[in-house]
């Protein structure tokens, strides 16, 4: 999710093939209950994976500060190990 307008997230996703589409927060509003961002003055939101259930419950969350670390450890988080 980022700050960014639909129309300029649609442009990112196309230029680098993605195959969903990106979530846009404009208002900042889901950023700020995520814990994303402190308060709507923020220039980028923080980089956090969230792995949410099908109940909607976060099940793990963890702010991006290597990312090498991170992937495996996100993607052993959708597996389920």
């Amino acid at each position: 999710m980022s700050f960014d307008a639909v129309a300029d997230n649609c442009a990112f996703a196309e230029k680098y093939g993605f195959p969903y589409q990106l979530l846009c927060d404009t208002d900042q509003s889901m950023s700020k209950a995520y814990g994303a961002c402190a308060d709507k003055g923020a220039k980028y939101p923080e980089r956090i994976t969230y792995v949410i259930d099908k109940g909607g419950t976060i099940v793990w969350a963890e702010k991006v500060t290597d990312i090498d670390a991170h992937v495996p450890a996100a993607l052993a988080q959708l597996a389920g190990d």
